[in-house]
């Protein structure tokens, strides 16, 4: 119980403040989403993934393993949540934002401080969450923009407009001179720094903004099945993956509270960028972030228990 408290208080109530302040000053003085959307895709997420490509140590071993982990639990995930979509009788806009909730998880501003006061700042354990955050990143800003860019104007154009992108080109230099350990001069290093030291606070402030825009009695149910996939599913999965492979201690914790965060705020600012359904894509990020308060403390609970 005491556990519990502390994730709602150093980390869901945090989260809600910087979420809530976007959703005033929105309602207060309109603000172009859409403008938020890009400052976040093409100027902040860039700086993040590079700066935090750089700047940890990576095992390629370790990443290899985590990386065969990870691959099995989004496949399962998109093949059960496309079913679900279908079942669900979703447009095929729709139906992707849909898998993208399940698939797309919040492995930074959320699951990174998660780890920390779980494992108290344990190095090993980081560079676990560090791996998966850094997964998750180049598959929202990969496949996620390719999926919804490709049913608008054609999987050609989509794999043209994802060359443009300078997420790529930061995700690659991040982790070349991070491996060449090439020097970054601090004219470049310090700037890079600030830029993704805000790159949270915003992410989370245009949440607000794009849900202070949404209709929330509509399409409910649609919400709580995703929240379903992402949110329980989800561990339930690498639990059975954890057990399979015999993972044990620390890594097997890390992996499976690492698989239990809500969906990725990312998923909802691509679906904003690229006009998909953004309000549907906001709400799953905001009710799943809120339900993650019970059940990312229960994951938690459990894999004390467990391993």
């Amino acid at each position: 119980m005491i556990e519990f408290f502390n994730i709602v208080r150093e980390i869901i109530i945090p989260i809600f403040i910087i979420i809530a302040i976007g959703y005033t000053l929105q309602k207060k003085f309109r603000m172009n989403v859409p403008t938020l959307a890009k400052i976040n895709m093409f100027f902040l997420v860039p700086a993040f993934i590079f700066v935090k490509l750089y700047s940890t140590q990576l095992s390629f071993q370790l990443m290899g393993f985590v990386l065969l982990f990870f691959i099995i639990i989004i496949v399962l995930l998109y093949v059960i949540s496309t079913i679900a979509a279908k079942l669900l009788g979703l447009e095929n806009g729709e139906k992707m934002t849909f898998s993208n909730s399940a698939i797309f998880f919040n492995s930074g501003n959320y699951g990174i401080p998660v780890n920390d006061l779980v494992f108290k700042g344990d190095p090993f354990a980081m560079s676990i969450q560090v791996i998966v955050l850094t997964l998750q990143n180049i598959l929202t800003f990969s496949y996620g923009v390719f999926s919804l860019q490709s049913i608008k104007i054609g999987k050609v154009k989509a794999m043209q407009g994802y060359f443009k992108m300078p997420v790529l080109y930061a995700m690659l230099a991040g982790i070349l001179l991070n491996y060449l350990n090439i020097p970054i001069p601090s004219s470049v290093w310090v700037p890079a720094n600030y830029i993704a030291d805000a790159m949270v606070g915003i992410a989370l402030f245009t949440l607000g903004a794009q849900v202070a825009e949404i209709n929330f009695k509509a399409g409910l149910s649609k919400v709580y099945w995703s929240l379903f996939f992402r949110l329980l599913v989800g561990p339930a999965i690498a639990l059975v993956l954890i057990f399979l492979f015999g993972i044990e201690g620390i890594f097997a914790q890390a992996l499976f509270i690492a698989s239990s965060m809500p969906t990725s705020v990312n998923s909802a600012i691509i679906a904003e960028e690229y006009n998909n359904y953004p309000g549907f894509a906001a709400q799953i990020v905001l009710f799943s972030t809120i339900f993650s308060a019970i059940t990312v403390s229960i994951m938690i609970y459990l894999s004390g228990i467990l391993f």
